[in-house]
C-alpha cells in the first residue's frame, strides 16, 4: 500500500509540474476520455484508441456527419460490369511518417486485417475472394459474390479502417501492433509517451490534405496545431479545475454534474460534438458458466432498470433516453419487437428474473463484473448495474480495475473459476450509429467461429438474420428484417441494452475550428 501511495504521489507531482509549465500557444493540451493503453485500433474497439488512431493514420474513405461516405486516401474507384471486381486508386503524394510512400501494398493487407476483426469488415469478407495490389497506387477487391455496399463498409467511421504500413498490417489481427508509423495529419512521439501521464503528438508537415470542406472524417484534414499533448487526469473534478485555470485547453467528456461550473465561465465553450448520441451495453461472456445459459441472460433483462442506470451515469434527464431497440431509438431500424415486460420497471420483473435464474440452474455462484474506476461514467453505470443484479440474487464479484486493464482482459477467454484473468461481465459505451446498422454493429454479430467481438455469443440463426441485411435495399424490407432479428435477439440475449445518452465536450474560447463528429478530431483546430 505504501508503494502504491508513493507512485500515486509521484504521478500527481509530475502532472502538476507538467500543467504548471509554460503555456505554448501552438500546442493543445487535451484531457481525453481515458488513458491510452493500446495503440492498435484494429486489435481493440476502444474509442480512446480510435481517437489515437485517426490522429496518426489515414482512411481510404471517411464519413461525414450525415453518414455519407466520401474518399480520403482514395483518388478514384470503379466496379466491373459484373460487380465482382472493385478497383481503387490511391491519391498521389501520400507518405508515411518515415518519409516512404504509401502504396497499394500497404492498403491491401490493412483491409484484410481490418476485415478479420471489425464487424463491417467481417461482413464484407463473407463475399471477398482476395484483396491484391495491382501497381504502386492501385489495388483491387475481388469478390466471390456481388456485394453492393463495398464503399460504405470501407468508410464506416465509428470503427474506422485505418491504413497501416505493410509490415504492421501483416501482423496477426489477434495480436497487437506495437510500431506506430502512420500517414495521418499528426505524428505520435513514442519516446515522449508516458503511460498513465501523457501522450504527445506533433504536426505532420508533410501531410497532403484533400481540398474539400472538412466534415466529420471527410474533406481537408489540415494539421494547424504544432502539437497535441494528451494529459491523463483520472479525477474529473481535477480536470475541470485545470480547465478553469487555463492549464488544459480541451476536455473530451465533461461529467454532467460538473458541466455547470464550465458553462458559467465566459472563457469556456461547452457543446455536444456527437449529435447522434451514444449507447451503453452490458456484455456477458457467453463462453463460461453461468452467463453461457440463455435463461440466465434473459434474467438480466428483467433485472435491469435502464432509467436507474442512466440516472447514475448521466444524471440529466434531457441527456438520457430509455431505449430497448437493438438498433437504437431515433434511427431507421428502431423496433419494439421482442420487448417484453422488462421494457418498463416493475416489481414483477424482479420475481421474473429470480425465476429465470432458477430455471438456468444458477445457485449463487460468484460472477465477475469488471468495474473501471478511472472511467467515472462507466464506473457509475457498473456500480448501479451491480446493485440491480444483486437485487435479484446474483452474487456479484465486483472487481475494480482501470480501463486499460479491462480492455486487455476482456479479450481473454479464460474461465473465472480457474484464472484471475477470467470474467463474466463488462460494460461499455459506443457511438449510436455504430450500433444502428446490423452490418457495422460489432456487438450484434453472433457467428460461432469465436472471432466476433469480446463476449463471443454464438447463435447461427441470429447471425443468418443479420447477414440477410446484405441483400436488402428497401427501407420497408430492412425494417421488417429488423423486427425478425430483434425477436430472436431477446431470446438469446447477446448483450443487454442499457439505453442512449448524450455527452458534452468543453474547450477554452481561444480554441477554434472544433468539428462535430462521432469522435473528437483535432485537424483544422487552432489555438490562439
Amino acid at each position: 500500500m505504501r508503494l502504491a501511495a508513493l507512485r500515486r504521489a509521484a504521478g500527481t507531482a509530475a502532472l502538476l509540474a507538467f500543467l504548471s509549465g509554460p503555456a505554448d500557444a501552438s500546442v493543445l493540451k487535451l484531457v481525453a476520455e481515458a488513458d491510452l493503453k493500446s495503440l492498435d485500433p484494429i486489435w481493440t474497439t476502444a474509442s480512446v484508441t480510435a481517437t489515437h488512431g485517426i490522429l496518426i493514420y489515414d482512411q481510404l474513405f471517411g464519413q461525414d456527419t450525415k453518414g455519407a461516405v466520401k474518399p480520403q486516401m482514395v483518388e478514384s474507384w470503379k466496379a466491373s460490369a459484373d460487380g465482382l471486381t472493385w478497383s481503387f486508386v490511391l491519391r498521389p503524394g501520400l507518405k508515411w511518417h518515415d518519409g516512404t510512400p504509401v502504396t497499394a501494398k500497404d492498403a491491401a493487407p490493412s483491409i484484410k486485417r481490418w476485415g478479420a476483426r471489425i464487424a463491417s469488415g467481417q461482413v464484407l469478407f463473407t463475399r471477398v475472394g482476395d484483396v491484391v495490389a495491382v501497381d504502386e497506387r492501385t489495388f483491387e477487391i475481388r469478390l466471390k459474390d456481388v456485394f453492393g455496399p463495398v464503399v460504405e463498409m470501407l468508410g464506416a467511421s465509428a470503427q474506422p479502417l485505418l491504413v497501416m504500413r505493410e509490415k504492421e498490417a501483416m501482423t496477426d489481427p489477434f495480436q497487437q501492433v506495437m510500431e506506430t508509423v502512420g500517414s495521418g495529419p499528426y505524428i505520435f512521439e513514442r519516446d515522449k509517451w508516458v503511460p498513465g501521464s501523457r501522450v504527445v503528438y506533433r504536426r505532420n508537415a508533410a501531410y497532403v490534405p484533400r481540398s474539400e470542406t472538412p466534415n466529420g472524417t471527410t474533406g481537408a484534414k489540415i494539421p494547424k496545431l504544432d502539437g497535441i499533448e494528451w494529459v491523463v487526469i483520472p479525477d474529473p473534478a481535477t480536470s475541470v479545475q485545470a480547465m478553469i485555470r487555463g492549464e488544459v485547453d480541451f476536455i473530451e467528456i465533461v461529467p454532467t454534474d460538473l458541466s455547470p461550473l464550465l458553462e458559467k465561465d465566459p472563457n469556456i465553450v461547452v457543446r455536444t460534438i456527437n449529435k447522434a448520441g451514444s449507447r451503453a451495453v452490458l456484455r456477458p461472456n457467453h463462453l463460461v458458466w453461468p452467463t453461457n445459459q440463455p435463461k440466465f441472460r434473459q434474467a438480466l433483462l428483467y433485472a435491469m432498470d435502464q432509467q436507474q442506470v442512466l440516472s447514475a451515469m448521466i444524471g440529466n434527464p434531457s441527456l438520457e433516453k430509455v431505449c430497448w431497440a437493438v438498433f437504437n431509438c431515433g434511427f431507421p431500424l428502431e423496433s419494439n419487437a421482442g420487448v417484453g415486460t422488462f421494457g418498463g420497471p416493475s416489481p414483477a420483473n424482479i420475481e421474473t428474473a429470480k425465476r429465470l435464474l432458477k430455471e438456468a440452474g444458477y445457485n449463487g455462484e460468484p460472477v465477475v463484473l469488471m468495474n473501471p474506476k478511472d472511467q467515472a461514467m462507466i464506473s457509475a453505470m457498473t456500480t448501479m448495474t451491480g446493485q440491480l443484479l444483486q437485487r435479484v440474487g446474483i452474487n456479484v464479484d465486483m472487481q475494480n480495475v482501470d480501463w486499460g486493464t479491462l480492455v486487455g482482459r476482456r479479450a481473454m477467454k479464460d474461465d473465472p473459476k480457474t484464472s484471475r484473468a477470467g470474467w463474466h461481465f463488462f460494460q461499455t459505451t459506443g457511438v449510436a450509429p455504430l450500433g444502428a446498422d446490423p452490418l457495422t454493429a460489432n456487438a450484434a454479430a453472433t457467428p460461432c467461429d469465436g472471432k466476433n467481438w469480446f463476449g463471443w455469443p454464438c447463435d447461427e440463426p441470429l447471425e443468418a438474420m443479420r447477414q440477410k441485411f446484405i441483400s436488402l435495399s428497401g427501407d420497408a424490407e430492412r425494417k421488417k428484417q429488423a423486427d425478425v432479428f430483434q425477436e430472436r435477439f431477446y431470446e438469446v440475449v447477446p448483450y443487454v441494452p442499457i439505453g442512449m445518452f448524450f455527452q458534452k465536450a468543453a474547450w477554452r474560447s481561444n480554441v477554434d475550428g472544433v468539428l462535430d463528429n462521432l469522435l473528437a478530431v483535432f485537424w483544422n483546430v487552432t489555438k490562439k
